[in-house]
């Protein structure tokens, strides 16, 4: 109890020396930055809220080859020391299940016994033997049940490379990026200003609808932004806006379940859901530097 009060004054006092060292200017810079009229401003800057919308990965990824290897290594070591199965308590002694379990066994074994003496390539890896043996012949499923497909990995987005589409690249995460009807520069992260009594997430839930539509079941991550750009309005644009000469845009990051974008055609008129490699043909290299580090890799 003397300890929780000691650390109490100890902050008290560091929380009063705190706020009486900050000067009368540094006071006056906030308050003029909470009086500003619309929207949020710093040294010139305008303060703009960035959305970093992803869809993350519905698969897993294709295993690396030493992956594959260290997998392998592992299972035939299980096959080899594996304790004796109780088959007599499983499968009745005589039947067809008995016979069908004891030659998938015998075989695993001779298998793994064979890959440990010799490394040799074979035609077919152990992987798609594997595959193979988990998919249900069609013989051995009665009637009643029906017969298990594995779909494919590659799906017909994939095939059209139709990148507006969310059931592509499922290995990879997908990040949305829109087009500003501009010549330069227009392809980049959903993004807009934050108004006065605005936080950074209410800014950017705000400016994703305006800009792609209700129509997208989106949650974001965190409060916290995840990275920062800054950048200079061209001359042009300063003399018409004396307000800003640039922007400070501070990204949010978020996940997408269900829906799709709606182009409005005023704010942007095209989007496109890319992972971090594509994205290096649709952004300008500069704004690519700045927000790469932010992307997955896969």
């Amino acid at each position: 109890m003397f300890l929780q009060k000691l650390r109490y004054r100890i902050f008290k006092q560091n929380k009063i020396s705190f706020f009486s060292s900050i000067s009368q200017k540094s006071q006056s810079d906030i308050l003029n930055l909470l009086k500003s009229d619309k929207n949020e401003v710093h040294e010139g800057y305008r303060i703009v809220a960035g959305i970093v919308l992803s869809r993350t990965p519905i698969i897993l990824r294709d295993p690396h080859p030493f992956e594959r290897e260290y997998y392998l290594y592992q299972q035939r070591l299980e096959h080899i020391h594996a304790p004796p199965f109780p088959v007599d308590f499983y499968f009745k002694k005589g039947s067809v299940a008995e016979k069908k379990w004891r030659e998938k066994k015998e075989r695993e074994k001779a298998e793994a016994l064979l890959a440990f003496g010799s490394r040799k390539t074979k035609n077919k890896t152990s992987f798609e033997k594997i595959d193979e043996e988990e998919t249900i012949d069609s013989s051995d499923v009665s009637s009643d049940e029906e017969e298990i497909k594995i779909a494919n990995r590659i799906t017909s987005a994939d095939l059209i490379n139709d990148v507006k589409s969310l059931d592509r690249a499922l290995q990879r995460t997908l990040y949305l990026i829109v087009k500003k009807p501009r010549e330069t520069h227009s392809w980049q992260f959903p993004q807009g200003g934050v108004e006065k009594t605005e936080t950074l997430v209410q800014a950017a839930n705000r400016e994703l609808e305006e800009e792609c539509g209700n129509c997208m079941d989106v949650w974001f991550v965190g409060r916290r932004p995840i990275g920062y750009y800054k950048y200079d309005y061209p001359k042009c644009f300063v003399k018409e806006n004396i307000e800003y000469k640039g922007a400070k845009v501070f990204f949010m990051a978020a996940h997408i379940f269900a829906g799709q974008v709606k182009v409005d055609n005023k704010e942007i008129i095209d989007f496109a859901w890319v992972t971090k490699q594509e994205m290096k043909n649709y952004v300008h290299t500069e704004y690519y530097e700045a927000v790469k580090d932010m992307l997955s890799e896969h």
